[in-house]
């Protein structure tokens, strides 16, 4: 069985566009609370814009693609889900919820049988 080897090859210019991209988030903090006196829509208007930036150079960045490239892929995978109809999710759910109740009275009359042998019949300790 081959282990084959992923290797990954990052550009200067990608390094410089996630480099970018931290910068601009970080000035996008900055900068909300730095123009706090200006008022809201100032304030709400600059984190918006640089983090609009930082997100837009992220996604210009080859892990940007990638991440684009997965969610493209995960909705691909979500579209061939054979999801169940609406009688067969009550159905269901009425299984779990039965099942839980059965295990809950069982997991309390084991509970409640190992007390009286413990406490009542080898201890001694009637209440």
């Amino acid at each position: 069985m081959s282990n084959p080897q992923v290797e990954t090859v990052t550009s200067g210019a990608d390094k410089a566009k996630l480099a970018g991209a931290v910068v601009l988030l970080v000035a996008a903090l900055v900068a909300f609370y730095a123009l706090g006196k200006q008022g809201p829509w100032v304030q709400w208007g600059a984190l918006i814009v640089l983090l609009a930036a930082a997100g837009g150079a992220f996604l210009t960045s080859e892990s940007g693609r990638s991440l684009i490239a997965y969610g493209q892929d995960s909705v691909k995978e979500v579209r061939k889900v054979v999801w169940p109809t609406g009688k067969e999710a009550r159905q269901m759910t009425l299984y779990v919820f039965a099942f839980v109740v059965v295990m809950a009275l069982f997991l309390w009359l084991t509970d409640k049988t190992l007390e009286w042998v413990l406490y009542d019949l080898i201890l001694g300790w009637k209440r």
